[in-house]
């Protein structure tokens, strides 16, 4: 046998043993974690629903984990800003980010550029529901139901409020232009105070929301003519859905979220315990009360379920994007 015969077996056990090194090294790694704070972007203002998810969880997290959760706001270019400064961040478990639905999904389709790649550079952990969205418009405006609405639009000039550029609202308004010859135009707002702040005093006519933040406003000029999804609000179980109404439009079906994602490469271990955290946070009183308060009847999954829904879901937000046209940029 000569000496390079020898060698081969020797190199390839030298190889499996710098693997075998390395991956104790990642897996001791991994176990220490967390060794220092975790922080929670939030793509949005203080006093919302996504920021309201994202304190209430990241409190539960933080006495689970055993050390402190951040919470920084960023809220900006419809969300660029906040998802952005996540997508750069180490993929070591440290940072997340929690924008809704659409900022992740349909961002890809609404912009031409984007400082991150929404398919390669995040990854989904869970998504936090959020439950039927609230219409509401001007109080002193007759309508009673959306129709109605729709046939006011017609004869005055109407802006929908909402919470950011290419949000739920802002798709429904579009789609309303596009199907009902309406010309409602869209006021983007950073978050949903301020945007229900202007229908209450009459500067827009109509916006869609969260519940609690609609609430906020309802006896100071903002009233309800519907609600999305394919169940009525358990706040407002005399409100039809737009569906109801005879809406047959895909969109207003569907029921959008508030996903918390992570950086592309996170190890798979705490995204799983990430996921699994925030499902058992969800059977607390404290996430029960959240959830009565803001009218949401569902729950987060754990990362398996959440992928699955991921992968079904997101296609036909996409496609809804496309076949609307909208552009931002």
């Amino acid at each position: 046998m000569n000496t390079l015969s020898l060698r081969r077996p020797l190199i390839r056990f030298s190889l499996l043993a710098m693997a075998l090194g390395l991956t104790g090294a990642v897996w001791a790694q991994a176990a220490k974690w967390p060794s220092k704070p975790i922080k929670i972007v939030v793509a949005f203002p203080p006093g919302g629903l996504t920021d309201a998810y994202a304190r209430n969880y990241g409190d539960y997290l933080s006495s689970k984990l055993g050390v402190p959760v951040v919470i920084e706001n960023k809220p900006g270019a419809g969300a660029i800003i906040g998802i952005d400064a996540v997508a750069k961040s180490p993929a070591d478990g440290y940072t997340f980010s929690m924008s809704t639905s659409g900022t992740y999904w349909q961002n890809r389709i609404l912009y031409s550029k984007l400082p991150y790649n929404l398919d390669k550079d995040l990854t989904p952990v869970t998504v936090f529901p959020s439950g039927p969205l609230v219409v509401g418009i001007h109080d002193k405006i007759p309508a009673k139901n959306m129709a109605e609405f729709v046939a006011w639009a017609k004869k005055n000039p109407t802006s929908m409020g909402t919470y950011a550029p290419g949000s739920y609202p802002h798709m429904v308004a579009d789609q309303t232009n596009r199907r009902q010859g309406t010309q409602i135009q869209s006021v983007h707002y950073k978050g949903e105070a301020a945007m229900w702040l202007d229908v209450a005093s009459g500067q827009s006519q109509i916006a869609i929301g969260s519940f609690q933040a609609f609430n906020a406003m309802a006896s100071r000029g903002v009233r309800a003519i519907g609600v999305t999804g394919s169940y009525r609000s358990p706040k407002l179980p005399d409100v039809p859905t737009l569906t109801e109404q005879g809406n047959t439009e895909k969109l207003v079906t569907l029921e959008g979220g508030l996903p918390l994602v992570a950086p592309a490469g996170t190890p798979e271990a705490i995204l799983k315990r990430m996921a699994d955290e925030a499902v058992a946070w969800s059977n607390t009183d404290k996430a029960a009360k959240l959830r009565e308060t803001f009218a949401i009847p569902n729950k987060p999954k754990n990362l398996a379920d959440t992928r699955k829904d991921w992968e079904g879901e997101v296609p036909v937000w996409i496609k809804l994007a496309v076949d609307l046209g909208i552009k931002l940029d």
